[in-house]
């Protein structure tokens, strides 16, 4: 609650798939990671890790898809003389505070894109939702600038990066691992605190109503 950021674990794979992605949240559940009570998992739009926190966290788990990698894959499908505007578009509709507003300018955008490029009309319509769900929890305002986006963990990386990155052989899966800890390690109590963590009561209790309400209407 005080904003500290706590690197919980890591795994080496190849490949974010669902089999890879679920042994790895499951080692973080055995090791004493606690999701009864709701957890918001901010993703980059990987389908095996949307999965994985589907299949074990389940209800108990709400996405918030990361609103600056929709943003790219949108404008990925547009001429560079238009892709600066449309960032601009959207990045102003995730920026509204209250999910109606928000939602309504989306929708407004992806009918003017469809007019555009229906390619990236698709790919904006893809996850719309979830890229509203600090929105739906009422914590746009105070935590969409820190946990709309996977930038938190983006910045550990590029530390990890600076590192590590003059290595040119590796000569062993245990040393990677090591080199990788020891990095996070050194890393960790140099990281800032999350922006807005004022509002992480705010956002635990909405949690917790969402995943009440989500039960009641599983059970009506």
């Amino acid at each position: 609650m005080g904003g500290e950021k706590v690197v919980l674990g890591f795994v080496q794979t190849g490949t974010e798939n669902a089999a890879t992605c679920g042994a790895f949240l499951r080692s973080l559940v055995e090791r004493g990671l606690r999701v009864e009570e709701g957890v918001l998992v901010v993703v980059d739009g990987s389908k095996g890790l949307s999965r994985a926190v589907q299949e074990v966290f389940g209800t108990q788990a709400m996405v918030q898809r990361c609103t600056w990698h929709k943003r790219e894959n949108v404008v990925a499908y547009l001429p560079k003389t238009q892709q600066d505007v449309w960032r601009a578009k959207l990045q102003r509709a995730w920026r509204l505070p209250t999910y109606e507003a928000a939602r309504a300018e989306l929708r407004r955008l992806h009918q003017q894109l469809r007019r555009v490029n229906e390619d990236a009309a698709r790919s904006l319509e893809e996850g719309l939702e979830e890229t509203l769900t600090l929105h739906r929890l009422g914590v746009a305002e105070a935590l969409g600038g820190s946990l709309g986006t996977t930038n938190c963990l983006e910045s550990i990386l590029s530390q990890v990066e600076r590192r590590v990155g003059r290595v040119s052989r590796w000569t062993s899966s245990d040393q990677k691992r090591r080199w990788l800890a020891a990095a996070l390690w050194d890393i960790e109590p140099r990281l800032r605190r999350l922006r807005g963590y004022r509002a992480l009561r705010q956002l635990r209790a909405a949690l917790r109503r969402a995943i009440v309400q989500e039960s009641q209407e599983r059970t009506a």
